[in-house]
């Protein structure tokens, strides 16, 4: 029953995951929609605003959870493995507290928490990469499929990083449509920005899957 109930923690955080992409996808077209009224727009946005946060808990709780069921299946086997998995746990809930405060208060660019949502990602994404390249932490070391998922999931927080970049100009125009009326630029502004951001969300859909794949696979 343990062992059910860790495999179903980490299937929900993929179906959460690609869910909740898929949903903000959606929201997304009805906020680049000419046709449709500011506030329908505005909506459809906070609809996304609010959607994301899945897939970045997602994100966020799929390290910790892939672990633990690595771990209880057996694959990861060595004397410093669970006080490592205990870190892990930590540090991802820390993270989840992080990225959750940043949803709900807003806080500008370049704030202290903000800085330090950002140095977790590029630590993590090296730190995946190291562990896929060399095979293991320590003692630790991981099944060939696990490393795959290591620079899958890497692959994938740096394409979070990027859609972020793609998007930085959506955030003022938005504002203008919303403070004086949609525009010729503030719409282009807009569709410009999303249309730069789903040719990533849709590589990322794919590493979703393959990542799915190597977990069913399991490829030693």
């Amino acid at each position: 029953m343990v062992l059910a109930v860790i495999t179903l923690l980490h299937v929900l955080v993929f179906v959460y995951w690609l869910g909740g992409d898929l949903g903000a996808f959606y929201a997304s077209t009805i906020l680049t929609d000419k046709k449709q009224p500011v506030p329908v727009r505005a909506t459809a946005a906070k609809v996304l605003e609010n959607i994301d946060m899945s897939p970045r808990t997602a994100l966020i709780l799929t390290l910790p959870t892939g672990l633990t069921l690595a771990r209880a299946k057996g694959w990861i086997v060595a004397p410093g493995a669970h006080a490592a998995l205990a870190a892990v746990w930590i540090i991802a809930l820390a993270w989840l507290a992080i990225a959750w405060k940043i949803h709900l208060s807003h806080p500008p660019a370049g704030s202290p928490v903000r800085r330090i949502d950002l140095a977790i990602r590029a630590i993590l994404i090296l730190a995946l990469i190291g562990a896929a390249v060399i095979g293991g932490v320590g003692s630790i070391e991981f099944p060939l499929f696990i490393r795959l998922k290591f620079a899958v999931l890497a692959t994938a927080i740096a394409a979070g990083l990027m859609i972020r970049r793609v998007l930085a100009p959506f955030g003022p125009a938005f504002v203008q449509m919303v403070t004086t009326g949609a525009t010729p630029e503030t719409d282009a502004a807009i569709s410009l920005a999303l249309a730069k951001g789903r040719p990533v969300v849709l590589g990322l859909w794919a590493l979703l899957l393959i990542a799915a794949l190597l977990g069913l696979a399991t490829p030693l």
